[in-house]
Formats: C-alpha cells, structure tokens, sequence
C-alpha cells in the first residue's frame, strides 16, 4: 500500500513538471516573440533615420550644384541637381511611408516639403536667368546668405525627425521590458509551484533518509582521518579557502612556515601573505581565477612572514566544486623553497670571486644578491641593499632598459639586452655619480626569472674617451654630425679621417679604412675627377670642384656598387691640403623616375579601388554591422545584471567590439572619398564651415567643457563637406587629447602668407606630441596612445591630410609634450574663376 502510495505521487509530480513546463514554453515562445517585434522596430528606426540621411545629403548636393552652374554654366552641374532633386522627393517619400503612424513626423515632412519649395523656386528662377546669360542677376537670385539660413533650418527639421525616432525606439525598449517583467513573475510562480510539488513528491522518499544519515556519519568519519593526516604533515602548508580567497582550514605546516596560528589567520583573506606590491597588482585574485578557470593552478612567487620575512615557496591551488559545479573553494599545498641553500652558496661563491660589481635583482625590481665589489663601488653595506629597489643606485636608464615597454615582459626585455654593454649612471650611499657600463643576463631560480646585473665602473675610460675627442677638435664634431658621409683624404690619396655614415654606407669598421687607398671605395671615376692630368697639382684640381656635385659608382665591403654624388673641398693643415669629400648615396634619386611613372598608374588605380571599396563599406558591411551593433546593445540594455559576471563582460566586449568597427568603417569610408570623385573647388565662408562643424561637435563641447573661439576667418576655393571634415576632426582632437579635468581651450585663426593663400591655425592646450612623431600621426592607422585611455581609429588625421593635399597644400603641426598643440595647413584664397584641384 505504501509503495503504491509512493508511486501515485511520484506520477502526480511528474505530471505537475510536464505542465509547468508547457507553461513555460508558452511565456518563452511569447518572449521570442516580444523579441522579435522589438527588432522590427529596431530596423524600422534604422530605416526612418538612413532615409533622413539620404535627404539631407541631397539637399546640400542640390545647393552646391546650383553653385557650381552659376558660377561656371557647366550643364553637368544640372544633371547633378536633377538627380539630388529626383533623390530627395525618392527619399521624402521613403520617409512618409515609414512615418504613417506618427502624425507628428508627417507635420514636419510638410515643413520640409514647405522649404524645399521655396529653395526649388528660387534655384530654378536662378537656372533660367543663368541660361539667358544673365550672370549677374542668376548670381544675386540665391544668395549665400538666405541659402544657407535655408540649408541650416532643413537640417534642424531633419535633426527634430532623428530624435524623435530616437525617442520612439527607447519608448519601445520600455514597453518590451515591461512585457518580460511581467513574464518573469508568472514564470517564478511557477517555479514556485513545482517547487512545492516537488517537495511533497519527496515525503514519498523518506525512507532514503536513514541510508543518507549513515553515509554522511561514514563521511564524517572519513573527515576526521583526513584532518588528522594534514596535521601530521610538517614540511606542506596545507589550507582550505573560500570562494573569495578567505581562510578555512590551516595545518601545523602552514603554522610553521608563516609563523601564525589558525586563531589569528582564520576567516582572513589569504592575500595577507603576499608582497605590497602584488597585492597592488591583484596576483592574488588572478590566481584563483586561474584556478577556478581551469580546475588547477601551480604557482611560484614570495611570500611575506608574520614578521616580515619574505620566503619563496611553489603552490598548486586546486578549485572544489559541489556537484552542481557551483565552486566551493580551493585547497591550497605550498612548499617553502628558500630552505635549499646549497645551490645558493655555490651562486654566491661565484659573484664574490667577480672583479665587477654584480646585482641580482627580482621581476619588482628589488635587490636579491649582491657582492663585495657592489658594496664597494656603492657605498652601502649590504644589509643596506638587500630588499631595496635597484632604482637607488642606478636611478637613470635602468629600469628603461631592462622594461623598454609596458608590452614586454622583464624576462623578455632582460633577454634582449644579454652580451650588449649598456652605459647608464649609477649613485654612490654619498649621492655622488659615476658612469658606468652594465651587463644583463636572466637567471633562472626558484623565485622565477631574475635578472644578473654586471657592472663596471668606466669613469677612468670616459675621461680618456673626453680627452680625446678635446685632442680631435672641433673638426670631428662637424664630421660626425653631418647626414652625409664624409671622408678626409690626403695627397697620396689615402683615408686619413672619415665619420658613422661613411661606415654606414661603406660596411667597413672605421680601422679597416683608415690609412686605405680611397680607391678602395670609389674605384671608378674619383681619381681622374681629382686628378684631372697629369699637369695639375692635387690641390689645383680639387679646388677647381668645389661647390660641384660629382657622381660616381661606389664600392661596398661586401663588392655591390651603387651610385654616389660627391662634393670635394680643400682642407689646409699641418700635413698640407687634404681634400675632404661629401658623399650622398643617390640610388633612390636614380631610381625615382622610374618610381614616380609607376606612382602615378598606381595612383590612378588606387583611385578607382577607392571608390569600389566605399561602395562595398556602405551597403555589404555597414547594413549587417548595424544589426549586429544593435541587437548587441539591446541584450547589454534588457540583460545586464541579470546574468553572470562573464556573461557582462562578453555582451559589454561585443558592443563596445560593434561600435569601434562602425567608427572604423565610417573613417575609412571618409578616407575613400577625399577627391574619389572629380568636383570643382567652389568659393568658400570657411567660417561658416568651422560653425557647421562646431554644431556636429556640440556633444562632444558641452561634455568637456571646452572653449573655441576664432578669429574671422576668409572664403576660400574648396569642397564644402570636406572643408567642414577637416576643422570637425583637428578641433574634435583638440578636445579629445586632454589631460582632465582641463578645460580644453581652442583658437582658430588665418593669415595671409603673401600670395593668394590664407595659412589656417588651429592651436589648443592639450597633451602635446613629441617632435619625433609629427610625421608619423599623419599615417594611417597611426596611434600615440593606447585604445583604453582615447578612443579612436587612427585615421582621422590621415583624413585631414588627404583633403588639405587634395586642395594643393600641406599639413604640419608644432608642438611640445604637455605644451598643448598648433596644427597648420593653407588654403588657396578666391582667384575669380574656378580652380579644379589636383587629382581631384
């Protein structure tokens, strides 16, 4: 009766979980569906907003045609500003179709079709008088004055429709979360409720308990031999940790090796025993994530005694996890490893036998070893240099050289530098300084990679070094400073003197030419352009090609010849006229010609490429990519919190993945269109530029808090849209790269340079660039700083010097690291007539 009884509510249980199961399924299946409008509505907004786009485009395509025709009555001007108006009406129909269902946005379509009028009245009353050839009277029809108040008033309408989009598409996210809320209770109702049928199902299975009772005795009992086995181990630290790294359990080994009683470490964080600086770096935390990751984690490191010693031990952390898999904790066997002092001594017995000073010193940089030499040379007593940061005594260059950046590990950067003598500046205990040259080499001990320091004090030989180079005057800094090589000959024609580049180029060390014949280098021509006959003296004939450049062929170490220009000039000293030659490797000149034909075809390829690549950007990546960037941003909105850790991060790393991607597309799609199509460069208000550019940057200075000013500023010849590109990218820079919390400040001015150009300056109070990389920011994909600290895709500036080439100038920029920034570039002023840009 009993084992029927069982069974009738083992059924009746299974037959509660199979209809809160369809339960759920249907509140699932509605989810997906709730889901699925709401992406929809996503794509819908994403229509209403391209087609918004589209429209204002063609408007100021319409506007800059209409320009373009009356100032130079080229008919190819209209079929453009037929196209842009055939598009507009395309795309305002576009847009109220999508907008049926907003009676608000149907109101302003009817604004906008109000301005597109009146502009559509004046510009053909403008086409008719321009075809009568009534210039003056079609060039007074559409001022640029109304025409841009025009321009600026549809812009906003356009700006009001975004942002109510934007508006309804949040409206929306609301309505679809309050739905999922709503689901989400009646799910844990009937959660509930198989819980509580499952609980009653288990009266069913009591009879199990008494057999669970009797394991977990047998369990206990197993516990209590397990603990008296970790007490009789000595020589391991064995510990039991929580989840988050606190104490539970600690043997007499771990007693004995950290000097603390269970009573005072339990219930703390184990990290107590490890370094202020790793506890900085968070390693603690990291190796139980390790752990925890893949099951096991074997460690090497310090450790820090109750009182204050520091030991080396190896630890293998293993992770313990309930049969849910949910993690328990870890268990923890360490080994002290600073106990094995043989090997020690015999290290030790060799550095003390060095005749240089040698330091050993940790991945933190501290001080592990030294010997009598490094006391000597020093200073210190060595109980003074042990623990201590190498930094104290070799404060200058060290900690650069053996860390050359952050991206390099010191074991890496430590192996770069062995067998290489490296001369930096060490400080005595007496605050003195001393040259000296260093020797690095990694070490492998139980403390992981150290680094063996050999250094020699080389003040004697830089004495030496400086007395020389006193005796060899004034005449060997020119040499050694020159670009070009130089090399002194006497009358005999040997080497007496030559400089680094002349070893550059050669591949000759310096003793393997001097007191050579010069004919070694440069067998054909040197002779008889030196000596021309026999009738003239060395010295008649090499003043005869002063100022002269003379080329030759030239002759490696390695016997490949390769073409030089010569300059020769007499040299009067004690020996009598020497001849010092100037020489300049011109292959690149030689082959520039050639060079510069096949520039130009691949010039004209690139051209068209450009043009194919911004039209596959715009409709075969940017489409999916934005349904990738908005369902991503839409799980981070409806599931952050909600989830685990991991789960966060990985939607947070997939939309911030979706949003670099989007900016690098448009970048590159800006980049493709500077001077990919042939327009003619129109008179310009390069202030109402800077305006138009300023207003697309309104987020970015209301957010900083940034100051721009200008002072007036003249029309130019130039591409409108492309004009407005290249102030928006150098002043959305002036404010990006600051050092908060600086007020970005901003200035732009221009000033005539004394022919038909104006010289544009845009100066601000940001971080500064060192001069070493001016040229080299104006690359492509070329970044100064890392990703995390300032967003961007390093093309913006490759932009603005695309434009700025593309209307005949150049770009630079002075700066100083910390002494903010001034960008230049020049702008050609209005010749009266139109000027067509140079590959544009």
């Amino acid at each position: 009766m009993t084992k029927c009884l069982a069974n009738r509510a083992v059924q009746l249980a299974f037959a509660a979980a199979v209809a809160i199961l369809l339960i759920v399924g249907g509140f699932a299946y509605r989810s997906i569906v709730v889901s699925s409008e709401s992406g929809h509505w996503v794509q819908h907004t994403h229509d209403v907003l391209e087609n918004l786009q589209e429209l204002q485009f063609a408007m100021e395509t319409i506007s800059s045609s209409v320009r373009g025709y009356l100032l130079t009555g080229d008919e190819t001007h209209l079929d453009r500003y037929r196209a842009a108006r055939s598009s507009l009406e395309q795309h305002k129909g576009a847009i109220r179709e999508l907008t049926t269902d907003n009676p608000l946005q149907q109101d302003r379509i009817l604004v906008l079709e109000k301005l597109a009028a009146a502009r559509f009245e004046s510009v053909d009353e403008a086409i008719k008088l321009r075809g009568n050839q009534e210039f003056d009277t079609a060039s007074e029809a559409i001022p640029a004055g109304p025409g841009l108040q025009t321009t600026v008033e549809y812009r906003a309408i356009v700006r009001q429709m975004q942002d109510e989009e934007r508006r309804l598409l949040v409206l929306r996210d609301a309505d679809v979360k309050q739905s999922v809320g709503r689901t989400k209770i009646t799910l844990i109702f009937a959660i509930a409720l198989g819980l509580l049928i499952t609980v009653a199902a288990g009266w069913s299975v009591q009879r199990d308990n008494a057999r669970r009772e009797k394991a977990e005795l047998g369990l206990q009992e197993s516990e209590r031999k397990y603990r008296m086995l970790i007490d009789g181990v000595r020589d391991y630290a064995i510990l039991m940790l929580g989840p988050l790294g606190e104490i539970r359990s600690w043997n007499p080994g771990a007693e004995r090796m950290s000097g603390c009683t269970y009573e005072e470490v339990a219930g703390q964080n184990y990290s107590r025993f490890f370094t202020e600086n790793e506890i900085k770096l968070g390693r603690p935390q990291e190796i139980l994530r390790l752990a925890a990751a893949s099951g096991e984690f074997e460690e090497q490191g310090t450790r820090v005694r109750k009182d204050g010693t520091r030991y080396q031990v190896r630890t293998t952390f293993t992770a313990s996890r309930d049969p849910s898999g949910n993690l328990r904790g870890f268990s923890v066997i360490s080994r002290d490893l600073s106990e094995s002092k043989e090997s020690e001594v015999k290290y030790r017995g060799l550095l003390e036998a060095a005749p240089d000073a040698m330091v050993v010193v940790n991945q933190g940089g501290d001080i592990v070893l030294v010997n009598l030499q490094a006391e000597k040379q020093f200073g210190y007593r060595r109980d003074e240099l042990l623990g201590q940061k190498v930094t104290n005594i070799i404060p200058i260059g060290f900690a650069e050289r053996l860390i050359a950046d952050d991206l390099r590990s010191a074991e890496d950067a430590s192996a770069q530098q062995i067998e290489t003598g490296i001369e930096l500046i060490a400080q005595r205990k007496d605050g003195s300084e001393f040259p000296i040259e260093i020797m690095l080499s990694p070490l492998q001990s139980a403390e992981g990679t150290l680094v063996t320091a050999a250094i020699r004090n080389i003040s004697v030989r830089k004495a030496a070094e400086t007395h020389l180079s006193q005796m060899e005057g004034r005449y060997r800094g020119l040499l050694e400073a020159a670009p070009d090589a130089m090399v002194v000959v006497n009358q005999s024609g040997e080497i007496v003197l030559l400089n680094v580049q002349a070893e550059k180029q050669f591949g000759y060390r310096r003793d393997e030419l001097l007191g050579q014949k010069v004919t070694n280098i440069i067998p054909i021509g040197f002779a008889e352009r030196l000596i021309a006959d026999d009738l003239r003296s060395a010295e008649d004939a090499s003043a005869q090609q002063i100022g002269t450049g003379i080329e030759l062929i030239a002759q490696r170490k390695d016997g490949s010849e390769f073409p030089i220009e010569i300059m020769l000039s007499p040299l009067r000293n004690a020996e009598g006229t020497l001849v010092t030659a100037a020489i300049r490797d011109i292959s690149v000149r030689k082959k520039a010609a050639v060079v510069l034909l096949q520039k130009v075809d691949e010039l004209n390829r690139s051209n068209e490429e450009l043009g194919q690549f911004a039209y596959i950007a715009s409709h075969d990546l940017q489409e999916p990519l934005r349904m990738v960037a908005s369902y991503t941003q839409l799980l981070s909105r409806r599931y952050k919190g909600k989830l685990d850790t991991d789960a966060d991060e990985f939607i947070a790393f997939a939309v911030d993945g979706a949003s670099r991607m989007q900016r690098l597309i448009q970048d590159l799609l800006a980049y493709s269109r500077v001077g990919s199509k042939g327009k003619d460069l129109l008179e310009t208000s390069s202030e109402g530029a800077l305006q138009q550019a300023l207003v697309n940057l309104r987020g970015a200075i209301e957010e900083g808090g940034a100051l721009v000013t200008h002072d007036p500023l003249p029309a130019v010849f130039a591409d409108e849209m492309q004009l407005v590109q290249l102030f928006q990218n150098l002043v959305g820079n002036a404010i990006k790269y600051q050092k908060k919390p600086r007020v970005p400040r901003i200035h732009i001015s221009a000033v005539k340079n004394g022919g038909k150009k104006w010289d544009f300056s845009i100066k601000d109070n940001g971080l500064g660039i060192d001069p070493q990389y001016f040229e080299r920011i104006f690359g492509m994909f070329q970044r100064l700083h890392k990703r995390d600290e300032f967003a961007g895709t390093g093309i913006g500036l490759a932009i603005c010097k695309k434009i700025v080439e593309r209307h005949g100038g150049n770009i630079s920029v002075e700066s100083e690291p910390g002494q903010g920034s001034t960008f230049h570039f020049a702008l050609a002023g209005p010749p009266g007539e139109v000027v067509r840009a140079a590959g544009g």
